[in-house]
C-alpha cells in the first residue's frame, strides 16, 4: 500500500505535485511492484489458456496477435510515465545534493571556527601555566 505524503521529504523539494505528476508516481510505484508482475503474468496465462480452450470462443487464436498488441500498448504507455517519475525524481536528488552540499559547507566552516578557538584556548593555557610555573613547562621545538 502507497503511503501518501502531504509534506516534502527535503526542504528544497517544496513545488506541490500536479495531477499529472502524482499520477505517474503512482503507476511508476505499482508497475515496479511485484503486485503489478504476478498480475500481468496471470493475465497472459489465463489469456492463452481461454483462447486455446476455446470455452469463450477462440478471440485470438495462437500466435496471439491482440495479446501482443496490448502487450505492446502497455509497454508504449507506460515506458513516457515511468520517464516522467525518473526525470522528477532525478531533479529532487539534485536538489538535495546541492542543498547537502551547502549544509556541509556550512559545517566545515563552523568546525573551522571551532578548531581555531580550541587552538587560542590552548595558546592561552600554555602561556598562562608558563608564566605560573615557568619551571614544569617544557619548551616546544
Amino acid at each position: 500500500m502507497l503511503k501518501k505524503r502531504n509534506k516534502p521529504i527535503h526542504p528544497t523539494y517544496k513545488t506541490q505535485l500536479t495531477i499529472g505528476q502524482r499520477a505517474a508516481d503512482l503507476v511508476t510505484s505499482f508497475c515496479g511492484s511485484w503486485a503489478f508482475i504476478i498480475a500481468v503474468i496471470l493475465f497472459i496465462i489465463t489469456w492463452i489458456i481461454l483462447n486455446m480452450v476455446a470455452w469463450l470462443g477462440s478471440w485470438d487464436p495462437w500466435p496471439f496477435i491482440i495479446l501482443n498488441l496490448a502487450l505492446s500498448c502497455l509497454a508504449a504507455l507506460q515506458a513516457p510515465i515511468i520517464l516522467m517519475s525518473t526525470n522528477r525524481q532525478t531533479e529532487r536528488d539534485r536538489l538535495t545534493a546541492k542543498y547537502d552540499y551547502q549544509v556541509n559547507r556550512k559545517a566545515e566552516r563552523e568546525i573551522k571556527k571551532v578548531l581555531k578557538e580550541v587552538q587560542n584556548i590552548k595558546h592561552y593555557m600554555y602561556e598562562n601555566t608558563k608564566l605560573k610555573n615557568p619551571k614544569k613547562i617544557k619548551t616546544r621545538k
